[in-house]
């Protein structure tokens, strides 16, 4: 191809083409960008999140006494700020479970 010669055009899209993939209306389209608005939203919660839990360990580092029934150990308080929460999102992923089988539509 020469720097003279024109650059080919699209081809034009068939009949078939059109039939296949009809014009998304306004409300589809819509549906798409609200549907993408809030998976950027997720991700821009999911950085922030990650920033905050690296403060969060950057700011206690520090080792604290823990009291239980019968006795005390010393953590770091990293440690146990991460592993409250981490039990806390475990009863609730049960709690959503329970719930869920006990509300169920009967059969």
């Amino acid at each position: 191809m020469s720097a003279n010669e024109p650059p080919e055009a699209a081809p034009e899209p068939s009949t078939e083409d059109v039939a296949a993939h009809p014009a998304e209306s306004r409300g589809q389209r819509l549906t798409r960008h609200l549907h993408r608005a809030r998976l950027y939203t997720g991700a821009l919660a999911f950085v922030a999140l990650i920033a905050v839990l690296i403060v969060l360990i950057s700011v206690n580092t520090r080792t604290v006494k823990l009291s239980w029934a019968f006795g005390s150990t010393r953590a770091s308080l990293v440690w146990i700020i991460l592993a409250t929460a981490v039990v806390g999102w475990l009863l609730g992923i049960v709690t959503a479970v329970v719930f869920r089988a006990r509300t169920r539509r009967p059969r």
